[in-house]
């Protein structure tokens, strides 16, 4: 199991899920099945993308799509550098 991570949501500190089931768990029901696929069809490539993508989702944070967005362009520069 991962060490606990954990992010602020409108000033309040809050605990992120960082494992597969933690994830699932903490999505909506109707979420679950499009993040199982999101993660079983992920390579080992996109693998941590797809986890970061999900794990964001699961704790609402006004800030996601930046945040997202900003790993995304850390991920696509490592890409290119390799």
């Amino acid at each position: 199991m991962g060490e606990s991570l954990k992010t602020f949501v409108s000033g309040t500190e809050v605990e992120v899920p960082n494992s597969i089931p933690d994830i699932r768990a903490a999505l909506p029901e109707e979420r679950r099945e499009e993040f199982d696929l999101a993660i079983n069809g992920a390579g080992v490539h996109e693998i941590q993308a797809v986890m970061r993508h999900w794990m964001l989702e699961a704790v609402p944070d006004p800030e996601a799509e930046r945040i997202l967005d900003r790993l995304a362009q850390d991920e696509a520069e490592r890409r290119s550098v390799a």
